[in-house]
C-alpha cells in the first residue's frame, strides 16, 4: 500500500505504535530502577524524585509547542526529529555520571517526546481517514498506550535486576533506531507555514510546570502548605493569562475551537479523569503488592501483565460497530468496578490474588483500552490539517495533567490513613467515586451524531 507523496501508508502504524511505546514506557520504566542509580549517583533522598519530575514537567510543559511545531515542519519531520533526539537523550541519560547530568537528561528526553507524541498521533489521524480502517489504528496505537506504563514496571523490574539500572534507559536506543528505519517510507506530509505564539507557548509551559510541580510537592508538603497553594495558584494565574491571550492572537498555540467543541471536549475530560484513577490505581498495586503481600519488584510487575492484557483486548472492542460514547462510558464504569473490587480487600481477606488483584486488574485494563481508542478518535477528528498536532498535543496533555494529579490526590488521601491497606482502599474508593463521575459526564458530553472512527454515530 503506497501514497502519492512515496510513502508506504501500512508502515505508519507499527511506527507510530513503537513511538507510542517508548513515551509511555519511559514514565514508569525508570521508577523500579530508581533506587540502584540512587544508591550509584549518590542521589539524595530529596533530589531522586527529579529522576521522574524532570522528565514529567518537561514533557508536559512543551506539548502544546511541540503540537505547533509539528503542524509547522510537517508531522513526519517532526516525528523523525522527535525520534532521533529522544534516542540520543536516552543514551546520554544512561551513561550519567552525576545527578545534575541525570536530571538534565532525562528533561531532554521529555522535550523530545513532547515533539514526538503529537507529530506521532497527528500522522495516525491524517494517514488513516477510513472509518473502519481508523477505527483499527487507533485500537492498536491505544492497545500500545494502555499496556505501556504496565510493561515499563516490567521491563523495568527485569532490567534492572538482571541488566543494570543504566538499561533502563539505554533500552530506548534500539527501539528509537528501528522506528527511525521504518518511518523513512511513512508518507510525507506538507509543514504549515505558521507564525509561532510566544507569548501562548511561555504561558502554556509556565502554567503545566506550575500545576504539576505543585501536584507533585503536595505528596510530600501536603495541600495546604504555602509552597504547593502558591504553585497553584502561579498555575491557574497563568492558564487563566493564556487562554485570554489565545483567543486573541491571530496564531494561536491553541485554538479555542478546539478545546470549545462539546464532543471533543468530553473525550479530552474522559480520558484525564480515567489517568487520574490509574495511575494511583498503578501506585496502590505496586505497594500493595510490595509491602503487604510481599512480592519482589519481578513478581509486582508481572502481576500487571494482566492489566496490560486486558488493556490489549479492550482495545480491540473499537473494532466492533459500537458507539464511541457507549464505549468511553462502559470503560469507565468497568474500570470503576475493577478499583471497587480492590477496594474491598482487608487485613483479614484470603485468597486476596484470586478474589481481589486479578479482577481488578482485569477490569480495570479492559476499561482503559475501551476508552482510549475513542477518546483519541474524537480528539483529533473532524478538524482542519493545520489544527491536527494541537488537538494531539492537547490530548497527551490531558493524559499528564491527569497522571500528575491522580498520584498526587491519591497518594494523599492515602497518607492520612492509619494503616497502610486502609490507605489504598480509602484512595481507592475515591478513586472509583472520580470514574463514576467521569461517565455520567462522558455521557451528556460525547453523545452526538458526529461520525464516529466506525462510521457509526455516537450515539
Amino acid at each position: 500500500m503506497t501514497d502519492d507523496t512515496g510513502g508506504s501508508r501500512s508502515w505508519t502504524l507499527p511506527v507510530v505504535s513503537a513511538a507510542q511505546l517508548l513515551v509511555v514506557l519511559d514514565g514508569t520504566i525508570v521508577n523500579i530502577a530508581l533506587p540502584s542509580a540512587q544508591r550509584a549517583l549518590g542521589m539524595s533522598d530529596g533530589s531522586r524524585q527529579w529522576t521522574v519530575t524532570a522528565y514529567a514537567l518537561a514533557f508536559g510543559g512543551l506539548l502544546l509547542i511541540g503540537g505547533r511545531v509539528s503542524g509547522a515542519l510537517g508531522h513526519r519531520r517532526a516525528f523523525m526529529i522527535g525520534l532521533a533526539g529522544f534516542a540520543a537523550a536516552s543514551a546520554l541519560a544512561g551513561t550519567s555520571v552525576s545527578p545534575a547530568m541525570l536530571f538534565t537528561t532525562r528533561a531532554l528526553q521529555g522535550a523530545f517526546a513532547a515533539l514526538l507524541a503529537p507529530a506521532g498521533l497527528s500522522l495516525l489521524s491524517t494517514t488513516f481517514t477510513e472509518p473502519r480502517e481508523r477505527g483499527r489504528a487507533f485500537g492498536v496505537f491505544a492497545a500500545v498506550g494502555a499496556a505501556g506504563a504496565a510493561v515499563g514496571l516490567i521491563v523495568g523490574g527485569l532490567l534492572t535486576e538482571y541488566a543494570g539500572w543504566r538499561w533502563c534507559l539505554y533500552i530506548n536506543v534500539p527501539i528509537a533506531l528501528l522506528a527511525l528505519v521504518g518511518g523513512i517510507v511513512v508518507p510525507r506530509d506538507l509543514g504549515s507555514r505558521t507564525r509561532l505564539d510566544v507569548a501562548g507557548a511561555v504561558l502554556s509551559a509556565g502554567a503545566f510546570t506550575a500545576v504539576v510541580y505543585g501536584f507533585n510537592q503536595a505528596e510530600s508538603l501536603g495541600w495546604g502548605s504555602p509552597r504547593v497553594l502558591l504553585l497553584l495558584v502561579a498555575g491557574a494565574a497563568l492558564l487563566a493569562g493564556f487562554v485570554a491571550v489565545e483567543a486573541r492572537v491571530p496564531h494561536p498555540l491553541l485554538p479555542m475551537r478546539i478545546v470549545m467543541d462539546r464532543v471533543r471536549a468530553g473525550a479530552l475530560l474522559g480520558v484525564a479523569l480515567m489517568f487520574l484513577a490509574m495511575f494511583g490505581f498503578y501506585l496502590f498495586v505496586s505497594y500493595y503488592t510490595q509491602t503487604v503481600l510481599g512480592y519482589t519488584p519481578v513478581q509486582a510487575g508481572l502481576a500487571l501483565l494482566v492489566n496490560a492484557m486486558a488493556a490489549l483486548a479492550g482495545s480491540m472492542l473499537v473494532t466492533r460497530r459500537m458507539a464511541a460514547s457507549r464505549l468511553i462510558v462502559g470503560g469507565l464504569l468497568t474500570a470503576a468496578v475493577g478499583m471497587f473490587v480492590l477496594s474491598r480487600v482487608t487485613v483479614h481477606s484470603d485468597a486476596v490474588l484470586v478474589l481481589y488483584l486479578l479482577p481488578a486488574l482485569a477490569l480495570t485494563g479492559l476499561g482503559l483500552g475501551c476508552v482510549m481508542p475513542p477518546t483519541a478518535s474524537l480528539a483529533t477528528s473532524n478538524l482542519p490539517s493545520n489544527d491536527i498536532g494541537a488537538a494531539s498535543a492537547t490530548y497527551n496533555a490531558a493524559q499528564q495533567l491527569g497522571a500528575a494529579l491522580g498520584t498526587a490526590l491519591l497518594n494523599t488521601v492515602a497518607a492520612g490513613a492509619t494503616e497502610p491497606v486502609l490507605g489504598y482502599t480509602t484512595a481507592l474508593t475515591v478513586a472509583v467515586l472520580i470514574l463514576v463521575a467521569a461517565a455520567v459526564l462522558a455521557a451528556a458530553t460525547t453523545t452526538s451524531r458526529r461520525p464516529t472512527h466506525e462510521g457509526a454515530p455516537v450515539a
